[in-house]
């Protein structure tokens, strides 16, 4: 049942025009002022498991900014859209992150990405004519990230409601492979979005060479490594590593970690096609005869394991070698066991950016990054999704000697920088320009 609550601030939109911007067209941007009567109510809205490690640094600025008396007061909901809908998972990364339960569960589910993107659009488009939101923030690039933002976009359009003012954590990133669907994603939400808070150097390049005005951008860190070093202690108590036999005992007592490997691989284009499946395995081969790979597997990519008739591949591993099947982790012990691995490959985005604040050497299978600044300051590199080419990074980052370069504001501090922003923007009555 979504929730309603009397108490939010007043949303004012003003036209002007913005001094010493210049844009792609003449047209002039309205601009958004926020004025505080009693709260500012905020939707925070999460939909994937890469989702919850991006908001809960917020939400936990946004309390502590209320706990200490500050103004203007915050009145924060959190959606969770439902489209990684395996409770049992949700629940735990809920757990660990120390995530308060959804004020708002829209129960979305599984789907083709054209049925999942409607069907976040239809039952967001109710949450926000109850709520009536003054900001709804979006993170990341999932399809739950789009469709709330096209919610927003267009609620002004559907009811007599000034739209609410549309912030989006993770902005610029850009892979320039319009194949990926998260690729799409990232795009339209930035061109929708009227805050755009960026983690990286090329997020501020990208948005300015596609036209967005630099003052709807502003340069925060990431809110993902802000969750990272908060729980690396809790990580590095873990009993992971002992329940996986992969620590050394010496009289009984554990000792220091074993040499291993960490993989996981989720992306439809990986792990949905046999050939490409396959040649990823093949591309290990080499490693798995030196060490243990150990592989966090989805039930889905399970599936298609069997389906493909790929087992030959995770067979009888010994406790020295092979690929060894485990069953998917929480956050806390996914970090464990990351930050001891010898080498991790991966598909997703997000660990690059965990492995290079780690110093941990990465090998990305897959042939582009959106997050260049874990190649060119971090610990990654592209293998791509041939054998050769994955047996060939993985020999050089097995050889090289790992120097971590902690990117800039990679801190822990940028979700206190997005509080900020938000609460400089009510006090001050900043114009922000709002796209229409």
């Amino acid at each position: 049942m979504l929730l309603r609550t009397p108490t939010r601030a007043r949303v004012v939109l003003v036209s002007a025009a913005i001094p010493t911007q210049k844009f792609t067209s003449e047209k002039q941007f309205p601009t958004l002022t926020v004025k505080t009567q009693q709260a500012v109510k905020i939707l925070t809205v999460v939909g994937a498991r890469p989702n919850f490690m991006k908001a809960a640094p917020i939400i936990r600025a946004l309390r502590a900014h209320n706990a200490a008396g500050r103004t203007p007061r915050f009145q924060h909901l959190l959606v969770h859209t439902g489209q990684h809908y395996d409770a049992i998972m949700s629940d735990r990364f809920f757990a660990d992150l120390e995530l308060p339960e959804p004020d708002l569960h829209l129960g979305v589910g599984s789907g083709s990405h054209a049925e999942q993107t409607a069907e976040i659009l239809r039952k967001f488009e109710e949450a926000l004519r109850q709520e009536q939101p003054d900001v709804v923030i979006v993170v990341g690039d999932v399809n739950s990230t789009l469709a709330c933002a096209l919610a927003v976009a267009k609620f002004s359009a559907n009811t007599s409601k000034r739209r609410p003012l549309l912030a989006h954590v993770e902005a610029g990133l850009r892979s320039f492979d319009r194949e990926m669907p998260e690729e799409v994603n990232r795009v339209l939400t930035d061109h929708m979005a009227d805050l755009l808070f960026v983690t990286e150097e090329s997020g501020i390049t990208n948005l300015r060479h596609e036209g967005i005005p630099a003052s709807k951008v502003l340069f925060v860190g990431n809110t993902m490594i802000d969750s990272l070093l908060r729980f690396r202690e809790k990580a590095q108590a873990s009993s992971i590593l002992q329940n996986l036999g992969l620590r050394e005992t010496q009289n009984g007592l554990s000792g220091s970690p074993k040499n291993y490997a960490l993989l996981t691989l989720h992306r439809p284009s990986n792990v949905d096609a046999l050939e490409s499946f396959r040649d990823i395995l093949e591309g290990l081969s080499d490693l798995t005869r030196q060490i243990p790979v150990i592989f966090p597997v989805h039930p889905r990519t399970r599936r298609r394991i069997e389906e493909f008739g790929l087992q030959e591949y995770f067979s009888a591993p010994s406790p020295s070698s092979g690929i060894r099947l485990i069953d998917p982790l929480g956050y806390v012990d996914f970090v464990g066991i990351m930050q001891d691995a010898r080498l991790v490959l991966t598909d997703s985005g997000g660990i690059q950016e965990e492995t290079t604040c780690l110093g941990v050497p990465c090998v990305t299978l897959r042939e582009n990054t959106e997050r260049p600044v874990t190649v060119k300051r971090g610990t990654n590199v592209i293998g791509g999704t041939s054998s050769a080419g994955i047996r060939q990074a993985i020999a050089h980052q097995l050889a090289r000697t790992v120097t971590p370069c902690v990117p800039e504001m990679w801190d822990g501090k940028a979700a206190e920088r997005i509080v900020a922003r938000l609460t400089h923007l009510v006090e001050s009555e900043s114009p922000v320009p709002v796209s229409e």
